[in-house]
């Protein structure tokens, strides 16, 4: 995408909801880089945006695609969770309603760039490369709720498979046990048909790290 494919913005930007399908899943986690602070199980403490306004809205999603991990955290260490649209399946994403501006400043943190960086998204829908990243470098648009874009970020190509750490593990069950509907078994099924998960983890194992 080139710089005039749309108009940069500014002053905050327009809504647009954030579809996240890995650790964001947690509301708690999804708050630190709104606010600032680290995250349980994490080896980073993050800055924050510039507008560290809680979303307007939070709802549970399902997306078309693949969930899969791969590559290696440095945050978490272990594998990273990915998006694929173009496979089968469900993947379970918490979408949040921020301002596009935040939605930046989030992308910033989660490639380690400078805070403020502003998007500019591609206005056709297609694929938004924001170049500040060579492992999570496209928002993808994934639909519209009431009347906003929705987008998740995720890699124009997938490194190879690499199991997440039990913390990143972790922080995903917890997030699933709000508002999915999904029971224990469900939640350890997902995560277990997940793409690299069987490179570490067993059904077993992983049902051992439900939160309590």
């Amino acid at each position: 995408m080139h710089a005039g494919d749309a108009p940069q913005v500014t002053g905050g930007g327009p809504f647009v909801w954030y579809a996240a399908y890995g650790t964001n899943l947690s509301t708690v986690r999804l708050g630190c880089y709104l606010s600032g602070g680290r995250p349980s199980g994490a080896e980073r403490r993050y800055d924050g945006c510039r507008d560290p306004s809680p979303p307007r809205d939070v709802r549970p999603v399902e997306l078309r695609g693949r969930l899969t991990f791969a590559g290696e955290s440095s945050v978490w260490g272990g594998g990273m969770a990915f998006f694929t649209s173009d496979a089968g399946g469900v993947v379970h994403a918490r979408a949040y309603l921020l301002r596009l501006e935040q939605l930046g400043d989030l992308v910033a943190q989660e490639v380690r760039q400078p805070v403020g960086a502003d998007l500019v998204l591609a206005p056709d829908r297609r694929p938004t490369r924001h170049g500040l990243s060579r492992t999570y470098d496209v928002l993808l648009d994934v639909g519209e709720l009431d009347g906003h874009r929705m987008l998740t970020l995720t890699g124009s190509s997938v490194p190879p498979a690499h199991a997440p750490s039990a913390s990143y593990v972790r922080t995903m069950l917890e997030g699933l046990a709000d508002g999915f509907g999904l029971d224990a078994d469900a939640r350890v099924a997902y995560l277990a048909s997940a793409d690299g998960v069987a490179l570490r983890w067993t059904v077993p194992t992983l049902r051992r790290m439900l939160p309590a």
